[in-house]
């Protein structure tokens, strides 16, 4: 069998437990029988993050903004459970969040659309894109128990040495309570505004951020206003002539405005709404196995692409017992064929895109002919069981070759 060529190199990020199971299988089952690509690997799972000192998750993210396509397979982020369980010297940091940082890079997370899967929003009939600004807020905040009564500032000291800046906060009364301290970089705001932008220009699709401003009217303000500057002064004529718009909207309406609407657009979300809303996006969808996630540099070109679960450590414990598992692979499939998709569009590779949208459609097609793996099956007919995940992707495999013959 002929495979296809590639000039550019493909970054492979290995992970761990099921998720690396799954990773292996279909490498080698729907992958490499039809792709002859340079491939760049390295092993992220957690033992070797441990060996390496975690060096080995810098060298990845250089190699992917070297090469400017990468694919991941899940990794752990090792909780105190984690360390003793392999012996940790540390408590390693996310790759994700390392990888986010080191690439400068925004997270957007996409339903796989296969029409037999039930969805729990039935008027849910096109994608909903969620750009998740995954940087700093409440996951980098300074946060605290207050013990006692006492008063609690924020200040703010300019290095130029003008006068501080000093807010009081509250006063806490003899109970105590808690606080927070957060912040966001101006220049993060409008590497998220960018990256959003370019990524619904795109798809074809229109752009809404979501915010309280009216609450936080500094805080949130300025994600509003970055947002529009950049839309007026970069992206409003090329949305326009694509018949696409941006519009801002209150947390609260765009979630219900959400449930009403069919999809087809792209979310722009702060980190904690991202976050979330990601979560229930994929729910109502189906599934959170069938989504993808796409972390995108602001300009576009630099893409790293994963699959949006975890390493299934359930099922990894099943496997290492010698059972076998019907464990979903169609987002581990979607992270590979994204990936040779951007592969392609940077490269001008039209066989490469062909194929990487074939295999989407071979699994769409496995799926709807009732081939299934346990967690789809279940949700389609309560009770119900479904296939091994070998007997899926063989599935899978034979519908690429029937689609080959028939060419």
């Amino acid at each position: 069998m002929e495979k296809i060529q590639t000039e550019g190199t493909v970054v492979e990020l290995d992970g761990d437990e099921m998720a690396h199971t799954m990773w292996t299988l279909v490498k080698e089952r729907l992958i490499l029988p039809h792709v002859d690509a340079p491939i760049l690997r390295f092993d992220l799972s957690l033992p070797n993050r441990e060996r390496t000192g975690d060096a080995v998750t810098h060298d990845a993210a250089a190699a992917v903004a070297e090469h400017l396509v990468g694919v991941k397979c899940a990794t752990i982020t090792p909780d105190a459970g984690r360390a003793a369980e392999y012996g940790l010297t540390r408590l390693w940091p996310s790759p994700n969040g390392t990888l986010r940082n080191a690439l400068n890079g925004v997270l957007f997370r996409e339903p796989i659309m296969i029409g037999s899967v039930p969805r729990l929003v039935p008027g849910w009939r096109k994608p909903i894109v969620i750009g998740r600004h995954a940087h700093a807020d409440q996951y980098k905040a300074v946060n605290f128990a207050a013990p006692g009564a006492g008063r609690l500032t924020l200040t703010y000291t300019p290095d130029d040495g003008s006068p501080a800046i000093s807010h009081e906060v509250t006063s806490f009364p003899s109970g105590g309570g808690v606080a927070m301290g957060m912040y966001n970089y101006t220049d993060s705001i409008r590497d998220f505004a960018r990256a959003c932008f370019s990524y619904g220009l795109k798809r074809g699709y229109p752009v809404y951020l979501s915010t309280k401003n009216t609450v936080l009217k500094a805080y949130d303000g300025q994600f509003k206003d970055v947002f529009e500057q950049v839309y007026d002064g970069e992206f409003r004529t090329a949305f326009e002539a694509a018949g696409i718009g941006y519009e801002h909207r209150l947390i609260d309406d765009m979630v219900a405005s959400a449930l009403r609407w069919e999809g087809g657009y792209l979310w722009a979300c702060k980190n904690y709404d991202g976050d979330v809303q990601s979560d229930i996006v994929a729910q109502g969808f189906g599934s959170p196995g069938l989504m993808t996630s796409v972390l995108t540099t602001p300009e576009g070109r630099t893409q790293l692409t994963e699959a949006a679960h975890g390493t299934i450590a359930r099922h990894h414990r099943r496997r290492l017992a010698g059972e076998t598992t019907s464990t979903n692979p169609i987002a581990t499939i979607y992270a590979w064929t994204r990936t040779l998709a951007h592969r392609a569009m940077l490269d001008g590779n039209v066989a490469l895109a062909g194929f990487a949208s074939g295999l989407e459609e071979a699994v769409v097609k496995t799926v709807d002919r009732g081939i299934l793996t346990a967690d789809l099956a279940s949700s389609s007919e309560p009770g119900a069981s479904g296939v091994a995940t070998e007997a899926f992707l063989d599935a899978v495999a034979a519908t690429v070759a029937d689609a080959k013959t028939s060419a």
